[in-house]
């Protein structure tokens, strides 16, 4: 495949994602044979007043220090830790609910990818809110937005 014609399907998904993604806020009914649920449970809990204050939005809650093997002779390491990741509270526990328990429905609501290549759809759903996930991947291409199967929110494109 040529460099044009990847970039002209990538920008022909781009396009379709945010029709797509408003269509799954809604979508999948408990009657459909192509949609499954599973229950997420999350045993993590952050005070809500914590999930306001920036310099929590910038750690890393899960992994506040690095692994033995991550840059072990490297100057900095636990800063290059820092660095390598800053955002993971902000998608995982404040614009995502990685926090809460929480029911996924869609194709395949246990994994972010189709196992066969296509597309796989989900939604995460928390008492009244929706929040939806749409990935594509075939031969190499892989595409994903929104909140994945722990509920954190996410967004891949790898050619």
């Amino acid at each position: 495949m040529t460099l044009p014609l990847i970039k002209s399907n990538a920008r022909m998904v781009l396009a379709l994602v945010p029709a797509i993604l408003a269509w799954l806020a809604i979508a999948c009914p408990a009657y459909s044979e192509t949609c499954h649920t599973v229950t997420v449970t999350n045993q993590v809990y952050i005070e809500p007043c914590a999930k306001w204050h920036p310099r929590f939005w910038l750690g890393n809650l899960d992994d506040p220090v690095p692994p033995p093997d991550y840059r072990p002779n490297v100057k900095h390491r636990v800063r290059r830790w820092y660095f390598r990741n800053p955002g993971h509270n902000f998608n995982f526990y404040v614009i995502g609910i990685a926090d809460k328990t929480f029911r996924r429905s869609g194709r395949f609501p246990d994994r972010n990818f189709n196992p066969r290549p296509g597309w796989n759809w989900t939604v995460c759903k928390y008492k009244w809110v929706r929040l939806p996930f749409i990935s594509y991947n075939h031969r190499g291409f892989k595409l994903y937005l929104g909140w994945r199967e722990r509920g954190d929110f996410g967004i891949e494109l790898k050619l």
